[in-house]
């Protein structure tokens, strides 16, 4: 993502009622769907607001794609924690079910949709990237930031029309090649809890070699968490001091910041 020139965070929220600090403190309102039904500014957020709101983020999110001239993206980081209760949300939709999600699987602008949507809901986490053109991310708090290889003019425009705030501000989930730390952590083997009894940074570790062990796109960062099968023992143990034992440990390859 060296060559994505133009990074803007994309709200609900106006920078006017932020303090000096940045804090968006001056106020009250709300952060996440499952505030449908509380009181904001003396206010009941409906579910009706809240779609509302949903939507100009997805349109906007789509606006910024086109004008990109991006059609699809790849998922990065995938985080599924759904939940029967979720299932049983109002906020949860048949076509949530119809979709299988994959790590680094390209989607098109119709499952895009849907995939922000579920992130949107806190039924799912991840980035969507294109390679060095555009990447869309979502913080906490209801936080969008859209990074792209172009300025987008109409796409600013259509978001500000549409009750939206469009800010120049890098997205704080983006990481260049030179700020990725990888890291070997492992836990017992039959810990559930999979808590790292020990964890080494590595360096020099050729990333090709890791996208073709862990099957990841030629243009994939390798960030996130990626088990290290037994079979691949050899190839990491240059890279550690630790002494591998798969029959006692799980192992994991990291990389973030």
């Amino acid at each position: 993502m060296k060559h994505i020139q133009h990074q803007w965070r994309v709200t609900k929220y106006n920078p006017d009622n932020r303090d000096e600090h940045g804090h968006y403190t001056l106020v009250e309102d709300w952060t996440s769907p499952y505030e449908i039904g509380k009181i904001f500014d003396g206010n009941e957020l409906t579910l009706d607001d809240y779609l509302r709101v949903e939507t100009s983020y997805l349109d906007a999110a789509m606006a910024f794609m086109e004008e990109s001239g991006i059609h699809s993206v790849r998922i990065l980081g995938l985080e599924e924690h759904i939940t029967e209760e979720d299932r049983a949300s109002v906020l949860y939709e048949n076509d949530f079910e119809r979709f299988v999600l994959k790590g680094d699987s390209l989607i098109g602008l119709d499952d895009v949709r849907l995939v922000m949507k579920m992130v949107l809901r806190d039924f799912i986490w991840c980035q969507l990237y294109s390679d060095d053109r555009l990447f869309i991310h979502f913080g906490t708090d209801y936080y969008m930031y859209i990074g792209s290889h172009v300025d987008c003019p109409s796409a600013i425009e259509w978001a500000a029309t549409h009750g939206l705030f469009v800010e120049n501000k890098p997205s704080p989930y983006r990481i260049s090649e030179e700020e990725i730390i990888w890291e070997i952590g492992w836990n017992a083997l039959k810990d559930e809890s999979k808590i790292l009894v020990g964890e080494e940074g590595v360096t020099g570790i050729p990333l090709d070699e890791c996208r073709r062990i862990f099957c990841l796109s030629a243009g994939h960062p390798v960030t996130g968490a990626f088990e290290i099968p037994f079979e691949e023992k050899d190839f990491f143990q240059r890279f550690l001091e630790h002494k591998m034992d798969f029959d006692l440990y799980e192992y994991r390859l990291r990389g973030g910041n």
